[in-house]
């Protein structure tokens, strides 16, 4: 039995990994989130602004409303319950406050829906749950793939929210820039951010889901116009 069960773990954990693995196609390291324009301004500059801004991200963003909103996702996944997963997918869209954030969530919902069955992260319902809608977002997508391979969903959680940390380590690397060591060493400084979002984020009741983070939002607007520009917008 213990053999049966650490086999079982070991798959869920390699589908964790190809679902938040760089070769994955759906473009998430093609934004930046307003990050671009941040050090346009800069606002972010080195190792040391670039931590403050992911973590100030993390904590206003996405511990007190995408992380909470993803088990919200999971669960209604989990359920089979389309009409909870459509709800909470809209919610998530409306909460998307620019055009950069609200493509970028679109895009890549669209193409991991496209490349899930070749994947191997689906299977009937999951498939059925995400056709059915119009404008799954990427978090809706990823939640479904999740609950199709079998993973947990505080792992999924974890999982989700290190691909958000990787791509936006990866694009201050490329935008300050930062070296590769420097780069570890802010995963390594923000890594206790995401662990202490995932912890929390089924403490989080719906009304106490917020984004609000006036200055953030203003950065990504801004970035919409940049005269040059890496990343999409």
């Amino acid at each position: 039995m213990q053999a049966t069960r650490t086999r079982m773990l070991n798959a869920a954990l390699l589908r964790v990994l190809q679902l938040v693995s760089p070769s994955m196609p759906v473009g998430g390291f093609s934004y930046s989130q307003g990050l671009e324009h941040a050090v346009e301004r800069g606002i972010v500059r080195d190792r040391a602004s670039a931590s403050n801004w992911l973590r100030e991200q993390s904590t206003l963003n996405l511990a007190r409303n995408d992380a909470p909103l993803f088990c919200r996702l999971f669960d209604a996944a989990q359920a089979n319950d389309a009409a909870a997963l459509a709800r909470w997918n809209r919610y998530w869209l409306a909460t998307r406050e620019t055009q950069e954030l609200r493509a970028e969530t679109l895009n890549m919902g669209a193409a991991l829906r496209r490349i899930l069955p070749d994947a191997g992260l689906s299977n009937a319902a999951v498939l059925a749950l995400l056709n059915a809608m119009h404008e799954p977002c990427y978090s809706t997508a990823f939640a479904c793939a999740a609950t199709g391979a079998g993973m947990m969903r505080e792992a999924a959680l974890c999982a989700y929210l290190w691909a958000w940390l990787e791509s936006q380590v990866l694009a201050a690397m490329k935008l300050v820039p930062l070296g590769q060591s420097a780069g570890q060493g802010l995963l390594n400084e923000l890594i206790p951010d995401i662990e202490r979002a995932a912890a929390n984020a089924a403490l989080i009741g719906d009304e106490d889901l917020t984004n609000f983070a006036p200055g953030f939002a203003i950065i990504s607007a801004q970035h919409e116009t940049q005269y040059s520009r890496l990343f999409r917008s």
